[in-house]
């Protein structure tokens, strides 16, 4: 069982960065669909993410259609979306046996609305005031997601604790 973080155009690299570390820190593989608003060897990029680039698996990907070529199930694909009418704790992601998508769309205009409007019964959604604010941010979105799949799942492979030679707790 593997999860899987897939950006659609990203266009911050701050973002991004966050994104690969939350990421490593979770066994989370992530991918990129170009066109990419920046370089990957971008020095925010690299700030953001310098001490945990090399530990994320990262597959980079020409467009949406190939990505998508790549999911073995399109039933685990989730589209992560202001404008779903599912929450993200609606899917069940328990079972440990397969894999789980959840893509992301351009931080400035989202996911294509065709494709979007194709795959409606994907779209999952972060409960937010709409009065107050257009949207979460990317990565803070990212990050409440894949965090909700690794509880259904019990955390695999992650520490629940662990202790430190300097612990503040001890």
């Amino acid at each position: 069982m593997t999860n899987h973080i897939a950006l659609f155009e990203p266009l911050m690299p701050a973002n991004t960065g966050n994104i690969a570390r939350t990421c490593a820190g979770t066994n989370t593989e992530l991918h990129l669909i170009e066109p990419l608003g920046f370089s990957t060897d971008d020095k925010y990029l690299k700030r953001a993410g310098l001490d945990y680039w090399d530990k994320v698996k990262i597959t980079y990907h020409k467009n949406l259609p190939a990505f998508l070529e790549t999911i073995p199930d399109m039933s685990k694909l989730y589209l992560v979306s202001k404008f779903a009418e599912k929450t993200y704790t609606d899917p069940d992601y328990s079972n440990v046996d397969e894999d789980y998508y959840f893509l992301f769309g351009k931080e400035t205009t989202g996911l294509p609305e065709n494709f979007m409007r194709q795959n409606a019964e994907k779209c999952i959604r972060i409960p937010q005031n709409d009065d107050h604010i257009r949207a979460l941010n990317l990565s803070n979105t990212a990050a409440i997601v894949i965090y909700e799949a690794l509880r259904q799942q019990g955390f695999p492979q992650l520490d629940r604790t662990h202790l430190y030679k300097n612990d503040k707790l001890k």
